[in-house]
């Protein structure tokens, strides 16, 4: 089993204190920062943009930076989030037409390249993508804020692509991002995810170091 990878969602932390939460994560002995961008088209919401990303970056953190960029025409933005220090960059295959050219710029970038969809769209949209991604992240709620629950029938896309990936021996990781918390982390990882996205139940943790352990501890089942 590939190692579980805990990445908090900054999305749910107070962005009046990021290098305060920054700290926090640091702290808490997950591994990645999951960094959702956000630009009120594609999702309801606007978050930040690469400045963020690079003033992040020049904390000095050791933390894995994953650039979630849920925007229209990705293409335009990635680049910039790769030099700002993001170590892999996701985008969203309904919102980028040339895609396998932005998987080659993002990596000519620096940085590993990731792909994601969301709840209504199948695994095979991305069948033509799957050996030359290191990250796809599954969307277990619709994205534009945090706080919702998790849809449980997107579960079945991540067994999918576990067995994709088992059949074809490629590597990229499988990340779920929506609603995953301490209840059902379990059954996340159990369908072939290994790295779990958390935001809301990471920083409304009273002890979010306790909840990274418990959480991680799932990797190390057989």
């Amino acid at each position: 089993m590939r190692e579980l990878v805990l990445a908090p969602s900054i999305l749910s932390a107070d962005f009046a204190d990021l290098a305060g939460a920054l700290a926090r994560v640091e702290a808490s002995g997950a591994s990645w920062l999951h960094l959702d961008v956000m630009d009120g088209r594609f999702v309801p919401n606007l978050t930040f943009g690469a400045k963020t990303v690079a003033d992040l970056r020049a904390r000095s953190s050791k933390l894995f930076f994953d650039a979630h960029l849920m925007t229209v025409e990705p293409e335009r933005l990635a680049p910039a989030f790769a030099k700002a220090g993001a170590d892999a960059v996701t985008f969203h295959v309904e919102a980028c037409v040339h895609a396998h050219r932005l998987v080659r710029e993002i990596r000519d970038a620096g940085a590993a390249a990731g792909v994601s969809l969301v709840p209504s769209t199948p695994v095979s949209a991305l069948a033509e993508l799957l050996p030359d991604v290191d990250l796809v992240l599954v969307m277990t709620v619709d994205p534009g804020w945090g706080g919702q629950k998790l849809i449980e029938s997107c579960l079945g896309k991540v067994r999918e692509l576990a067995e994709r990936r088992e059949r074809a021996g490629l590597e990229f990781r499988i990340a779920v991002d929506g609603g995953v918390n301490a209840a059902n982390a379990a059954s996340v990882v159990e369908a072939g995810a290994d790295v779990l996205v958390m935001g809301s139940a990471f920083f409304d943790s009273p002890d979010s170091a306790a909840l990274a352990a418990s959480v991680l501890a799932l990797g190390t089942r057989t």
